[in-house]
């Protein structure tokens, strides 16, 4: 594996691996077959890609769009890395120039269609393949939410090529769907690798359908230099919102898979160049695009199903910075979805996804707990950053109205629906209840003094907390999980929202209030050309020089770094996240010229800049004096806890009265000591915050150097 360190960095730039891909890539370079289900933005293609370059021969990848496929190459092709695709949107001599490369050894990666089956067979007799990679792999399953019938075509690759590792990578699959792509392929012992799918810098809100156009304008309005995603149900929809959005000056596209393909290659192609703001799509828009400075997807529509849902929004914030996410409900989607759902091929699968997808819409528990539950990764923590942690239900001991539900579903061998456990529940005799003898179960009629319109809810609660399950592949039959053992058995508690019906709408009420606080504060700022503006235009203007999309160059999240440290040297520029050697010899005297540039034009304003940014120090001061805690600053200021820090250390540098010990612990301080005397780091943070394997953030190494006078 140091091999594959090596090649980490020297292709992809990164210092480390993200959790999970190392232990993968080593699986898969062993020669092992796997099944990777790892969620959006979490670096899912490089579990492929870098063991293509660490094995010999060439490296298949299926992957089921054009766009997808031209997306990857390219990026791959940015990096130095001998990539190639064969796919209908190319003519003959195109495709016979890219057999030529692979005859020749002079391809690594070559992406093709599901439907190419002929082609991979027939170069079985012109090169060696070292690897096969099949992204989206859940549209074998037609448990799955996105069922494509030519997938099934591709459960002969391993009686094919028994010897070469096989590896199935989806970003969105619950419980019965892994299991179902297992059985597909016939490989149940390949090993599955499940990532975290918690995405914390996204914040999750719903809000109610009337008057989407106002509140998408006014979201938009906060944003007006940033990108964004906006979904809707149908094509007609997306043209007549990109429609309404231009006529109020955003620059705002419509993409569809009804336009044509020139069409909608050159609309993909603006947005990830920057020339388009805001893209107004359908749900054929979006697979593997590599846009890591998207802020905001918005759902104009209530989505089919909770694999799609966190797909699409999983496209917001890739590069780690906060983004948002923002669904719009109204009881008419449902209608329209559960129309489309009956029409579809599994139309009971389809229809108790929608239905989960409307319980969370509906949710008063955490709506991140109902996500990451969802796709096997529960957590008892709420996260403080969806609608429902900002505003928070009442809450109450829930523990003997849970207690008796799981013990409802326990007593019908976890083999029935919602439905008929509530009529359990409610002491219904109907002739389903006495056919199955469920009248004479000790759980029946024990919720009969709680009202209708509660039962329901109330499961649902069980269900978004995670002590239920519902298992799509067995008539949706509730199962207990075991978080819901521990309540029955283990005298553990359950805490409930008193269920009510205007929830979504006073929240609603506080968010629109939180927009119109932020247009007026953005309005106040000062008109100037920021350093971050004069690098975004430094940064397209290579990009269309080098005709390649911006993301393959600097990303968001590196531009930030440089604005918070504006670098004057090639050394300071080695702090700099996400920069490493080759970007530095080829951009760094350019960054640089910017940087300096800013520094000459913004003279005359930094009398009163450093006036500004001190009054904004003493605000902070102030609210220390009154002993508040940063956590609480960050909260009160609207800033992030890094900024607070920031000002923190500055205070105490600048010689006011600020115990910087009270804001690191002795620990962290003797860590720091510690590194500062082994590390030769030339006055430089980055070595130092390195040899700490990340164990202290940049501010309390900045806080913790100053304690110990260095």
């Amino acid at each position: 594996m140091n091999k594959a360190h090596d090649t980490l960095k020297h292709y992809f730039g990164y210092d480390t691996f993200r959790p999970l891909q190392e232990e993968i890539i080593s699986h898969i370079v062993a020669g092992e077959d796997a099944l990777v289900i790892m969620p959006t933005g979490g670096g899912k293609s490089l579990c492929f890609q870098l063991p293509a370059l660490l094995l010999d021969g060439l490296t298949i990848v299926i992957s089921p769009l054009i766009a997808l496929m031209k997306d990857q190459v390219d990026s791959l092709r940015a990096n130095g890395i001998p990539a190639a695709y064969i796919n209908s949107s190319q003519d003959e001599i195109e495709k016979q120039e890219v057999r030529t490369k692979i005859k020749n050894k002079e391809i690594k990666l070559l992406y093709l269609a599901p439907e190419s089956m002929r082609a991979i067979q027939s170069l079985r007799e012109t090169t060696t393949i070292s690897l096969i990679a099949v992204d989206e792999a859940h549209c074998i399953s037609s448990w799955g939410h996105d069922f494509r019938p030519a997938y099934t075509r591709l459960q002969v690759l391993k009686k094919l090529y028994p010897d070469v590792p096989l590896v199935w990578l989806t970003a969105t699959a619950d419980k019965a769907t892994r299991q179902d792509i297992l059985v597909q392929l016939g490989i149940p012992e390949a090993r599955v690798f499940l990532s975290s799918f918690d995405r914390p810098n996204l914040s999750l809100t719903v809000r109610p359908g009337q008057k989407r156009l106002e509140q998408i304008l006014s979201i938009i309005s906060t944003k007006p230099d940033e990108s964004g995603i906006i979904y809707c149900l149908s094509r007609g929809s997306t043209e007549k919102l990109a429609d309404k959005l231009s006529s109020a000056g955003i620059s705002a596209q419509a993409y569809h898979a009804g336009m044509p393909h020139d069409r909608r290659e050159q609309v993909q192609n603006d947005f990830l160049m920057d020339n388009v703001q805001v893209i107004c799509a359908t749900i054929a828009f979006g697979m593997g695009i590599d846009k890591s400075n998207v802020r905001y997807v918005i759902h104009y529509n209530l989505p089919k199903n909770i694999e799609w849902y966190y797909q699409e929004i999983g496209r917001a914030g890739r590069d780690g910075l906060e983004s948002d996410t923002i669904l719009f409900y109204s009881y008419a989607d449902v209608m329209q979805l559960t129309k489309f759902a009956q029409d579809s091929g599994n139309a009971d699968v389809q229809i108790a996804k929608l239905e989960r997808m409307k319980q969370y819409a509906e949710s008063l528990t955490c709506r991140r707990k109902i996500l990451l539950h969802y796709f096997g990764d529960a957590t008892d923590q709420n996260c403080g950053n969806c609608d429902v942690c900002k505003h928070p239900p009442e809450m109450f001991d829930g523990t003997v109205i849970a207690q008796k539900a799981l013990s409802a579903v326990y007593k019908l061998w976890q083999q029935e629906s919602m439905r008929t456990t509530i009529d359990v529940l409610r002491w219904s005799r109907n002739a389903y209840i006495v056919s199955r003898g469920y009248e004479s179960v000790s759980t029946h009629g024990i919720w009969s003094d709680i009202p209708q319109i509660e039962r329901q809810r109330y499961i649902i609660q069980l269900l978004n907390l995670g002590y239920l399950e519902i298992a799509f592949h067995h008539r949706d039959a509730l199962i207990l999980t075991e978080s819901a053992r521990g309540v029955l058995f283990g005298g553990d508690t359950v805490s409930l929202a008193k269920p009510h019906q205007d929830h979504i709408s006073q929240a609603s009420k506080k968010w629109m209030t939180s927009v119109e606080k932020k247009i007026a504060e953005k309005n106040k700022r000062l008109q100037w050309p920021t350093l971050l503006e004069q690098l975004k235009s430094l940064r397209k203007s290579l990009s269309m020089s080098e005709n390649v999309p911006w993301h393959t160059l600097l990303s968001d999240a590196t531009l930030k770094h440089i604005e918070q440290v504006q670098p004057t040297t090639l050394g300071m520029l080695e702090t700099i996240q996400w920069l490493w050697d080759t970007k530095i010899d080829k951009y760094g005297h350019k960054i640089l010229k910017v940087v300096t540039s800013y520094h000459v034009l913004t003279g005359r304003w930094q009398v009163k800049k450093w006036v500004s940014i001190w009054s904004t120090f003493m605000q902070t001061y102030d609210l220390l004096q009154q002993g508040k805690t940063p956590e609480q600053i960050a909260k009160t200021r609207d800033l992030a806890l890094g900024t607070i820090y920031t000002h923190i250390w500055r205070l105490h540098a600048s010689g006011k009265d600020v115990d910087i010990t009270s804001y690191i612990s002795d620990a962290k301080v003797d860590l720091i000591a510690s590194a500062l005397t082994s590390v030769d780091h030339q006055g430089k943070l980055k070595p130092l915050y390195e040899h700490m394997w990340w164990e202290v953030s940049y501010e309390e190494l900045r806080l913790g150097m100053q304690v110990v006078g260095r």
